[in-house]
């Protein structure tokens, strides 16, 4: 019992029902502003109301997608050779590998660049694995009438999709250059400290991203959109990522006049789903895959430079030493931007058509 004259301290009021709403209120509204961070906005649909111009070739994919191209070289009717060229992360279809006039005449070179799904004025597919776009290739081949057989080359990012089409449309192919590819830390198959050894040759704001991209694909839009800390240098066009090789190359590259059309239609379709993608869970190893051209009726070249700080060597070479049947060429002095160099597009292609060797030079 409390002591006499000792007044009892007073009992706490009962939370007005305005307090109970306020916090039921940011209870609800809280969760759904994180949650609206984190999505994506819808992309411009080229074409559609409020979109960018189409001002492209277009060709209509069965689902109802689009994808742009671009054709050079000879006239597919006329030509002996038909390639199709698939860009790497951040490009186009105006990316194409350049080829010289001379020699596309000279050997009867057709040459068919697209758009991937999301950059310039592809539909974006928002559904993408890294087995559509290998179908979507097919697709665009039968389009525009290739024929049964056609050539593939794929630079960077547009590398790595280059075994997704050794893995799914190898009865389509003549043969196929890999050009500085972008590979998947986690793929099966992949010894730890080589995996490791290309990991921590990242810049650690790339490790970051790319390890949210396979555990948090979700994730992937609001890191590399928000300004909180640094997301991919590589979005960001770091020049710490550029060799000395590089840098002699960048005023091929950096200063493209139709670089604002590549991420029109929004980041997400095109720079995130890449991500996600390539850095995703996949199924398979490129570590899998058995020589499509056993009969010898075609060759997979991977090329590589040794000073690329993009996407480094490593991987490479320890894909071409355990993949006896594909031809390895090694660039001692070059980076990632190699095939811009000049002469070089017409060294890859001469070495892919006609299996010549190329010069053991830079």
């Amino acid at each position: 019992m409390a002591a006499s004259g000792v007044k009892r301290p007073p009992r706490p009021a009962p939370a007005s029902s305005g307090v109970r709403k306020l916090i039921l209120a940011l209870a609800v509204f809280l969760p759904a502003l994180l949650y609206s961070q984190l999505q994506p906005p819808p992309p411009k649909i080229c074409g559609s109301p409020g979109g960018p111009p189409i001002t492209g070739t277009r060709t209509r994919l069965k689902d109802g997608r689009y994808l742009a191209y671009l054709e050079s070289g000879v006239p597919k009717e006329q030509a002996k050779y038909k390639i199709i060229f698939v860009h790497g992360f951040d490009s186009c279809r105006y990316d194409a590998l350049p080829i010289s006039p001379e020699l596309a005449q000279e050997l009867g070179i057709y040459q068919l660049s697209f758009d991937r799904p999301g950059y310039a004025e592809s539909d974006p597919n928002l559904a993408s694995t890294e087995k559509s776009i290998a179908l979507d290739i097919e697709e665009l081949a039968d389009n525009l009438q290739l024929g049964p057989k056609f050539y593939l080359m794929g630079f960077s990012m547009g590398g790595e999709i280059m075994w997704s089409c050794l893995k799914h449309i190898s009865h389509r192919l003549a043969g196929v250059a890999i050009l500085a590819p972008v590979g998947n830390y986690w793929w099966s198959g992949l010894p730890s400290n080589v995996s490791w050894h290309v990991w921590n040759q990242q810049l650690p704001q790339d490790k970051w991203a790319v390890w949210v991209s396979h555990h948090l694909p979700w994730l992937t839009y609001w890191w590399n959109s928000q300004k909180l800390f640094p997301a991919s240098s590589v979005i960001a066009y770091n020049p710490a990522l550029f060799s000395e090789g590089d840098k002699l190359l960048l005023s091929k590259f950096a200063f493209r006049t139709y670089m604002p059309q590549i991420r029109q239609q929004g980041e997400y379709g095109c720079l995130h789903r890449d991500m996600t993608v390539g850095f995703g869970k996949w199924s398979w190893s490129p570590l899998e895959l058995e020589d499509p051209f056993a009969g010898g009726e075609g060759k997979v070249h991977l090329w590589h430079g040794a000073e690329d700080l993009i996407v480094p060597v490593s991987l490479s070479r320890y894909l071409s030493e355990k993949l006896p049947w594909v031809v390895y060429h090694e660039l001692p002095k070059s980076g990632h931007m190699f095939p811009l160099a000049d002469g070089m597009a017409d060294t890859i292609v001469k070495s892919l058509l006609l299996g010549d060797q190329p010069p053991q030079a830079s």
